[in-house]
């Protein structure tokens, strides 16, 4: 089930504690892609170019 529908099965389902572990381990699984925080103004140039292929990989997800 993509992570969108798991979100949407959560909130309707708030007693399904199974379901909220699932949405849970999918952000700390070895696969999870996290960026650090940007530090500087000039990190923030690569900002556009991170945010598209965040955008492609969870496209892919879907």
């Amino acid at each position: 089930m993509p992570r969108v529908q798991l979100r949407q099965y959560i909130f309707e389902h708030r007693e399904d504690d199974q379901a909220f572990q699932t949405y849970l381990d999918r952000f700390t699984s070895e696969d999870a892609v996290i960026f650090p925080a940007p530090q500087s103004i000039d990190d923030l140039k690569n900002f556009p170019e991170l945010h598209q292929q965040n955008l492609e990989r969870l496209r892919k997800q879907a």
